[in-house]
């Protein structure tokens, strides 16, 4: 499944992915919500004139700040950048566990289902009282796995944040 080309009016293009940060939103329920669109400093989010409609990306506006991820309530929003370096990707995504992952520590990284992936390691943990007890999880993986990555494997990690 590496390499999974997702399709909507939230999904960056390849083309935008390799020029630097952006948001991914993975949001394919037409339901009443538009907090992203709220959230987001460059109106880069569009939900439109209907409440259950799917948020649109303007992916030239979008500067991949992440503000958005942590507003998501479906956990749907994710941030790439394939321009990190010619091997590597990162990928940041909500995370609302404790404990938190440590910067540096190797990770299992999994896809939307929870499957096994890759290896990766977490390049930043961002927090703010703004997140509202939701931080932002960075983590760096081959550059392959770009659209594969969504989450990582939380089993086995102690408080300490090492590998049982």
């Amino acid at each position: 499944m590496s390499g999974m080309q997702l399709s909507g009016p939230g999904i960056p293009t390849q083309e935008r992915r390799i020029k630097g940060p952006v948001a991914c939103i993975e949001c394919f329920q037409q339901i009443p919500c538009n907090p992203c669109e709220e959230a987001c400093p460059r109106g880069a989010i569009t939900v439109g004139g209907e409440i259950t409609g799917l948020p649109h990306l303007d992916e030239d506006k979008c500067n991949g700040c992440g503000i958005c991820i942590t507003r998501c309530p479906g956990l749907a929003i994710f941030g790439l950048d394939e321009a990190y370096s010619s091997s590597t990707s990162l990928v940041s995504f909500p995370y609302e566990y404790v404990p938190l992952p440590e910067e540096g520590q190797k990770v299992r990284c999994t896809d939307r289902m929870g499957k096994f992936v890759t290896e990766g390691v977490i390049h930043k943990v961002r927090t703010s009282k703004a997140f509202d007890h939701t931080a932002i999880v960075t983590v760096e993986i081959p550059r392959e796995y770009v659209m594969d990555v969504r989450f990582i494997d939380r089993q086995g990690v102690k408080d300490n944040g090492q590998r049982e």
